[in-house]
């Protein structure tokens, strides 16, 4: 009695400390996600390397169907060219382009103060010694010129006999035909 006792215990609290089963355990519903809501979102970037002189970037962002943004790039001639852009509904994209900065043209453009080494090509291969014979093409071979004969005669068709039933006539037909007796007669049924 008492290992029944302490069984039915252990199992209470086993399901006690579930927090499956318990009746405040309430599983979170899913939640299909919803496309209606207009998208909303914010983003830049930005490239500056000094050395090779590239200097561009972009920023824009969006709320519904309103969209603002811009770009920029630097020019080869050293000004800078900005485009700022938005879109309002179906509006379409309209764009304001404008430059900032002096052109500056090749005197005053700095190049990079190394020096490649130049190109030196090497050569990627040497003469290999074994020399190939020279060609010589083989000789061509006509076929002889005969009479064509058909090489066999084929043997004359000769059908296959037909064979037909042959007209059969018993040499002994008797009179009468035989009735048909059972070997046993079955006994009469009583009740």
């Amino acid at each position: 009695m008492f290992k029944y006792v302490a069984l039915l215990s252990l199992a209470a609290i086993c399901l006690a400390d579930d927090p499956y089963n318990s009746p405040a355990y309430k599983p979170a519903a899913y939640k299909e996600p919803s496309y209606d809501d207009p998208p909303k979102y914010s983003f830049d970037w930005l490239v500056k390397d000094d050395y090779s002189y590239n200097n561009y970037g972009q920023t824009e962002s969006r709320d519904g169907y309103n969209t603002d943004g811009s770009y920029f790039v630097v020019l080869p001639d050293g000004r800078t060219q900005t485009v700022k852009y938005y879109v309002n509904g179906d509006s379409g994209y309209l764009a304001e382009v404008t430059y900032s900065g002096e052109p500056k043209y090749e005197s005053s453009y700095h190049k990079p103060s190394y020096a490649p080494a130049p190109y030196k090509a090497e050569a990627s291969y040497h003469k290999p010694a074994y020399v190939p014979a020279p060609y010589k093409p083989e000789p061509v071979y006509h076929k002889p010129a005969y009479h064509s004969e058909p090489a066999y005669a084929p043997a004359p068709y000769k059908s296959e006999p037909a064979y037909h039933k042959p007209a059969y006539k018993p040499a002994y037909k008797p009179a009468y035909k035989p009735a048909y007796k059972p070997a046993y007669a079955p006994a009469p049924y009583h009740a």
